[in-house]
């Protein structure tokens, strides 16, 4: 039997075209616009996924005029977890603060670093009774603009923790006279219907939540009534022909036999840069708009 080869049917654009089409044109001077522009990056998977924020962020922050940066890094180390030294690039790349989610504690390492380190959060709602580091903190963006990060997860599929909806009200009526106006929410969570919920449980009383941990990226952008910007996930940044950033082969084993070895980082193919711009009021911490970025076909 002759066999034939099937053609790619996917257009073959090389990453320049793709990135070209989306960084242009640039946007007015700061002083000009007016605002703060804030970039949110969805969870980045191991060093294929460090590489596309070392290669692309430093000009988008230029080219965007953003004024302040959060990536997720939970999986920056090898897909599970996050190190001081996996996280340097990315801070040298242009991130401001690095959020996180369930992964954050395998790595025992990370434990002190959590300590160490306020430009990494661990979600919120793991409690304070002997856990390492942080939920949230003060920060300021490029232009001097103060404003709060605060990191959440959900419960529904995952840990017991406490609960996310009460635990981040309490820290907003606590320090309502102390936090600033602009107020950044990642909430790292299993399923859409809960972080939807809480998108409207915290509208109007932060500037954006921003879902992350299921690594593919939502179509449901918008400003909910009480100004804030809202999206379900973000997606991921990291290796785009594996199976949410992992190697596809181990994962179709575990769907078609029910076992396989230890998921790892897919290493060939191209990559994907995934996040959201949001442009705020500084004085209001109010959104005005939120717009996604997908870029594929990164080298």
């Amino acid at each position: 039997m002759t066999s034939h080869a099937v053609p790619d049917p996917r257009p073959q654009r090389p990453p320049e075209e793709v990135l070209a089409a989306d960084r242009l044109p640039r946007l007015p001077e700061r002083a000009a616009r007016g605002g703060l522009r804030v970039l949110m990056l969805g969870d980045v998977i191991g060093r294929p996924g460090r590489e596309a924020v070392e290669r692309l962020l430093p000009e988008l922050r230029d080219a965007r005029a953003i004024d302040f940066v959060t990536a997720n890094g939970e999986n920056v180390a090898g897909g599970m977890g996050l190190t001081a030294s996996t996280a340097a690039p990315l801070f040298a790349a242009g991130v401001d603060v690095i959020t996180s989610g369930n992964h954050i504690w395998d790595k025992r390492e990370m434990y002190a670093e959590l300590e160490r380190d306020e430009r990494i959060l661990r979600p919120l709602n793991y409690g304070t009774a002997g856990v390492p580091g942080r939920g949230w903190g003060l920060f300021h963006a490029h232009d001097g603009t103060e404003l709060a990060v605060i990191n959440a997860q959900g419960r529904t599929y995952m840990q017991p923790i406490e609960n996310p909806f009460t635990v981040v009200a309490a820290l907003l009526d606590e320090g309502a006279d102390e936090l600033p106006p602009v107020r950044l929410v990642d909430f790292h969570c299993e399923i859409t219907s809960e972080k939807n919920a809480f998108g409207l449980w915290l509208d109007g009383r932060v500037s954006a939540v921003v879902g992350t941990h299921t690594h593919v990226p939502t179509a449901d952008e918008r400003i909910l009534r009480g100004g804030t910007a809202y999206v379900s996930d973000l997606g991921m940044t990291g290796p785009t022909e594996g199976v949410i950033g992992m190697e596809s082969r181990q994962v179709l084993d575990r769907f078609l036999t029910g076992f396989s070895e230890r998921f790892s980082v897919q290493k060939s193919g191209s990559n994907q840069f995934c996040g959201a711009v949001v442009a705020i009021d500084p004085s209001s911490g109010k959104a005005s708009e939120i717009k996604r970025i997908f870029l594929r076909g990164i080298a």
